[in-house]
């Protein structure tokens, strides 16, 4: 198939698929920031910066005091109610929230569908991610960001079938056999990464166990990264987290603390193609190790690997791959067993 003919398919899909299939009844709808600390910064010169071409320059003192660490959070509530707490959204490392609103392709997604299904959702923007802001670089966030590039992405992702297998040209990349993901709307998918920081941990703990604080009792649907952060906030608050979905965490919490999960639902999912990835077989292993640790301290833990349920093709952003609804079928079904829904 031409690239001309590709890109029309693509657009054609496009079009497609942003026919909502319903429109959706909010009762309210907005977005705050939780959490950050302030902070002041001293020493430094003034310097001359000409904001517009041609125009007087302004002069700019970055001396003073500056608030950092904050959390973006958008909430969505249906005019009925049929989720009994609320649903947080947690993005993994490198992404915003954006990752469970439209697919890259232009189709539903998850976001949009649990608030269809009747869940009041909040979407977040974690610590130094997207409108969470950003605080001063070097003063203030130790060590460099992390920007991943496409080929990265494509190769680390699941999406290609590892090293070399990213091109520039759609019809030329290297695609896992099946798979899932819309490669036809990758460089849409790349257009929403961030930086990531290796050295904010302990911000963004924070700033997600005071979300957990303001807006709670919940279930926490959470992806990659956030893994470590769901498990650690919902030990310290195990009386406010009904459940958890962990899509493809890339860690645990801390094992010592699992007793703290005593009686809670906890639903994994792990999408195709992880024994094809050392390193993906090796991550899946640790989140299974703490998982089974969880249930071995009285958590009602449930692993499931997609293929297995007949599910396959599925990359590690299984939110945003063509079956996400499929795989969105299945968290719904999950908590109307646990008594979530009504």
């Amino acid at each position: 198939m031409s690239i001309r003919l590709l890109r029309v398919v693509a657009a054609l899909s496009l079009l497609a698929a942003c026919a909502s299939p319903a429109p959706i009844e909010l009762r309210d709808m907005g977005s705050f920031h939780v959490g950050g600390r302030e902070v002041v910064i001293s020493g430094k010169p003034v310097r001359e910066v000409g904001s517009t071409p041609g125009g007087v320059p302004s002069k700019i003192d970055p001396n003073g005091v500056y608030q950092v660490e904050q959390m973006y959070v958008q909430y969505f509530l249906p005019a009925r109610e049929r989720g009994t707490v609320p649903l947080l959204l947690w993005h993994g490392g490198g992404l915003t929230g954006v990752t469970y609103e439209t697919t890259p392709d232009g189709r539903l997604g998850w976001l949009n569908y649990f608030v269809a299904k009747g869940w009041a959702t909040f979407d977040s923007d974690a610590v130094e991610s997207g409108r969470a802001g950003w605080a001063p670089y070097p003063d203030f966030v130790p060590g460099d960001p992390v920007f991943r590039t496409k080929a990265d992405a494509f190769e680390r992702l699941r999406i290609g079938q590892g090293a070399g297998s990213y091109n520039r040209d759609v019809a030329l990349m290297k695609p896992m056999p099946g798979t899932q993901f819309p490669i036809e709307a990758y460089e849409n998918f790349t257009r929403q990464m961030v930086p990531s920081w290796t050295t904010t941990d302990a911000a963004t703990l924070a700033a997600y166990t005071l979300l957990v604080d303001r807006v709670c009792p919940c279930v926490i649907v959470f992806h990659s990264e956030a893994g470590q952060f769901a498990f650690k906030v919902a030990q310290a608050r195990a009386d406010k987290v009904r459940a958890l979905v962990a899509v493809e965490p890339s860690s645990g919490g801390d094992p010592a603390q699992a007793p703290a999960l005593k009686g809670m639902p906890i639903l994994a999912l792990f999408g195709d193609n992880i024994d094809r990835d050392a390193r993906w077989t090796a991550i899946r292993a640790n989140a299974v190790k703490y998982l089974e640790g969880a249930r071995e301290a009285g958590a009602r833990v449930e692993i499931r690997d997609l293929p297995k349920a007949g599910i396959r093709g599925n990359s590690h952003l299984m939110m945003m791959d063509k079956n996400n609804l499929e795989v969105a079928d299945v968290i719904q079904t999950w908590l109307e067993r646990e008594g979530l829904y009504h």
